[in-house]
């Protein structure tokens, strides 16, 4: 899946800007070109994540074209795409077999059990939580 991008030119006084039509609010920037499209792939995964969390839907990205031709603001932008990896998007309930010392399971289960959560529940909620803090890197 790729997402069209507008970039704005930088200069020797100004980063380049990054704006994602089809997601709103979603940008970014950068010292060079290369950089804030690097960026805009962090910010677009970064702000699909938020919006699945929040459970909310994410939009099909448009067309360049019509963007291109609905967009009078971004006249003299560079347009390009970002790939986003559709595992991104994916709420798959996938099962998985991992290994913990017993004492870090008893540990696991008496949260768990305290949240009224399965070990599951606890470890997706923590996942989520300590990425809405911004502690797991995108």
């Amino acid at each position: 899946m790729r997402y069209p991008i507008a970039i704005e030119p930088g200069n020797d006084s100004a980063a380049w800007g990054v704006v994602v039509p089809d997601l709103p609010g979603c940008f970014s920037a950068g010292d060079t070109q290369e950089e804030a499209i690097v960026n805009a792939e962090e910010a677009i995964a970064a702000w699909i994540e938020a919006a699945l969390d929040a459970g909310q839907e994410i939009p099909a990205p448009s067309s360049l074209q019509a963007l291109q031709a609905g967009h009078p603001e971004f006249a003299g932008w560079v347009w390009g795409l970002v790939k986003i990896d559709p595992d991104a998007l994916d709420s798959t309930v996938e099962r998985v077999n991992i290994s913990l010392p017993k004492r870090v399971l008893h540990r696991l289960d008496m949260l768990a059990r305290n949240d009224g959560e399965s070990r599951s529940g606890l470890i997706a909620r923590m996942t989520i939580e300590r990425r809405q803090r911004g502690c797991v890197a995108a």
